[in-house]
């Protein structure tokens, strides 16, 4: 387990997405062909979103939204599109702007991009905030930590993913781990969900919230699980 601070590891992770990723990252967000394993983990990416989506619900009109890492912005669109106004942000300024080239016309006035830190207080608050894929590769104690901040300036829910802790991925974690440091990304934290749970009823600003519900998305090497927390 890595003993990195949240501020170290919030650079490694911009690094690896502003720089060693953006080409993969690019293509695999995009509809271009990719091989077998990345279309598995496109597959799921496309069916955690769309879950994600869902819970928000279907009428966003008058409601400020947080997409917290929000790579290519493929959700911000999808809130957008649904009435939202969209604070779209990510630590990495080329994928930021990568989003902006493909924000479609119909939704470009409802979403603003920015590059930086997710917890930022200047980003203001929110009625909702989604976190997909955003916080997987923090320790749980950080992660949880990084959520209790957004809570404080949040209204709605919080839904964000986190990677099972299963021996499955474990053991691909693994493998992962025997590529070389710079072909592979930073690896993933595993999270067991009875210790977010533990965590969150520990923690004095997650006072009131509760968790109202959970799904997993399994598609190849796309292994992922997202919670949703609303005021108790």
């Amino acid at each position: 387990m890595s003993d990195m601070t949240y501020e170290q590891r919030r650079g490694e992770i911009a690094h690896y997405f502003d720089r060693t990723a953006v080409a993969a990252w690019e293509k695999l967000t995009s509809d271009a062909p990719v091989g077998r394993i990345r279309a598995s983990v496109r597959a799921g990416r496309d069916q955690m979103r769309a879950t994600i989506v869902s819970w928000l619900g279907e009428d966003l009109t008058g409601k400020r939204v947080l997409d917290a890492g929000c790579g290519t912005g493929a959700l911000a669109v999808e809130a957008a599109r649904r009435g939202a106004e969209v604070v779209a942000i990510d630590l990495s300024p080329t994928l930021v702007d990568l989003a902006r080239e493909r924000i479609p016309a119909d939704v470009a006035d409802r979403v603003t991009f920015k590059s930086g830190d997710m917890l930022g207080k200047e980003l203001g608050t929110f009625d909702h905030v989604v976190a997909m894929d955003s916080i997987i590769h923090y320790q749980i104690e950080d992660a949880i930590d990084a959520l209790s901040q957004l809570a404080d300036r949040t209204s709605g829910s919080i839904i964000f993913t986190f990677a099972p802790r299963t021996p499955l991925l474990a053991a691909m974690i693994s493998i992962g781990r025997l590529l070389p440091k710079s072909d592979r990304a930073p690896w993933l934290q595993p999270m067991a969900e009875k210790r977010i749970g533990e965590l969150m009823d520990t923690h004095e600003t997650l006072e009131g919230w509760r968790c109202a519900r959970t799904h997993r998305v399994s598609s190849g090497f796309y292994k992922s699980q997202a919670m949703e927390w609303v005021h108790a």
